[in-house]
């Protein structure tokens, strides 16, 4: 992966994670992020003007990864129903580079050196290991798991089918506009027709974080978006998942939360997986 394209997934992993931080702050993270989701969708509305209609191939993949990206957000919304936020988001995210990489390689037929395989593991490993807590009776629970790992599958799913499509649309750039300008809106008319009328007053104290980070959301896919198209998926995929350890230290910071050894371990692991990626050669 060429240094600009490592910088550019980074400061997306960086956005990534204030937008979950805001997320992590909200007490409706349910609403919130469905708002969040749907403030991104209409950023992407308004750039389309200046984009191209993406290739005929790349529609399928569109569609695919709108039903992906909504299936992503109802598992999410129910893992954090059945575990809390600290321990099923880890295991969510962890797999998901894990089982992109699986997918490039034996399906997609991407190329991944040994050591690329191994700063895989040790960053999914790293990140997982964030469950682990002195108070992690949630992992125990086999609904909570089950909902982290579909959360994950699901998180595999869209960035292995937007891999694809964004390379198959002739411009990268009108892929990611016409699929997050569609993927914004599904989540939200499922809110809607749950909440009813409701839902207008419930969103009018929250709309304006939820605009910001609705915006970060959408800079920081995009970006993850061109970068597959020029680097592998699987490397693309596993340094956006540093973003776990930004949202990490900005609780430390902002948040006043404390720093287990444990959460120490993991962002070494994380950093040492993404230093060898960096130094990985194809």
């Amino acid at each position: 992966m060429a240094l600009p394209v490592f910088i550019i997934v980074l400061i997306a992993a960086l956005f990534h994670a204030t937008w979950n931080t805001v997320v992590k702050k909200n007490d409706d993270r349910t609403l919130f992020m469905a708002l969040l989701v749907a403030c991104g969708g209409m950023g992407a509305v308004v750039t389309l003007p200046f984009l191209d209609i993406p290739a005929k191939e790349s529609w399928p993949y569109i569609a695919l990864s709108v039903l992906l990206h909504n299936g992503y957000y109802l598992f999410l919304i129910a893992a954090y129903k059945y575990g809390d936020l600290s321990h099923v988001y880890p295991l969510a995210r962890g797999s998901a580079p894990l089982i992109v990489a699986a997918v490039s390689v034996f399906i997609v037929g991407e190329q991944l050196s040994q050591l690329a395989w191994i700063a895989i593991i040790i960053m999914a490993i790293g990140i997982m290991s964030l469950s682990i807590t002195r108070n992690s009776q949630n992992l125990r629970n086999p609904t909570a798991v089950f909902c982290a790992l579909g959360t994950g599958m699901f998180i595999a799913g869209y960035t292995v089918t937007d891999g694809i499509g964004g390379r198959l649309a002739g411009d990268v750039h009108s892929y990611a506009g016409w699929m997050m300008a569609l993927d914004g809106f599904p989540i939200i008319a499922y809110l809607a027709l749950r909440r009813g009328r409701g839902i207008v007053a419930d969103c009018r104290p929250i709309w304006k974080p939820a605009l910001v980070g609705g915006l970060l959301s959408l800079a920081a896919y995009w970006a993850v978006i061109w970068a597959m198209s020029v680097a592998p998926i699987a490397l693309v995929a596993a340094v956006r998942e540093t973003s776990i350890i930004f949202a990490l230290l900005f609780g430390v910071f902002f948040l006043k939360e404390r720093l287990s050894l444990t959460q120490l371990c993991a962002i070494f692991m994380t950093l040492l997986g993404t230093v060898l990626l960096k130094l990985n050669r194809p």
